[in-house]
């Protein structure tokens, strides 16, 4: 079913209602436009949150993911970098 539509100013497109309500797209959805060998494609897209880590928790993961020694006194520096001091971070050091 071909539904033409005009490019508006900036390059704004109005997706009929029949197709936006078809597809469960309201104002404000984000869509996704892809270039293909026919035209573009658009499809719904999806924006997952991101979580933010603090400078601790970075240091923490660090810290805990160190698999040897030698890991774990790279990972001592990258700490220390942060501007902390290791052992004042929460974290298991490697097995020996």
């Amino acid at each position: 079913m071909l539904n033409p539509v005009k490019i508006g100013r900036n390059g704004t497109l109005v997706i009929p209602a029949k197709v936006r309500r078809r597809l469960g797209l309201a104002e404000g959805e984000l869509v996704l436009i892809e270039e293909t060998g026919d035209g573009l494609m658009i499809r719904p897209a999806v924006a997952m949150p991101t979580e933010m880590y603090s400078v601790q928790q970075r240091a923490e993961f660090l810290l805990n993911n160190a698999v040897d020694a030698a890991d774990y006194q790279k990972a001592c520096e990258a700490v220390r970098a942060m501007g902390l001091e290791p052992k004042a971070v929460v974290h298991k050091p490697p097995a020996k």
